[in-house]
């Protein structure tokens, strides 16, 4: 499983995003997958809480 795939779960597993969320933030950094998390905040669809959390999921993973 991919490091990508592992961070999927962990969106939908730990922070409880729902697939839309994630499916619009995947859409919105397609072009530059690495700002995921960026596009997820840009959106209002993690707070700054769960964008630390899932920059130290990254930092760790």
């Amino acid at each position: 499983m991919s490091k990508h795939e592992r961070l999927l779960e962990f969106l939908q597993g730990q922070l409880a995003l729902s697939a839309k969320s994630i499916e619009l933030g995947l859409r919105q950094s397609k072009d530059a997958p690495n700002l995921l998390p960026m596009v997820l905040y840009q959106y209002g669809l993690v707070t700054t809480h769960q964008l630390g959390q899932i920059f130290d999921w990254l930092e760790t993973a």
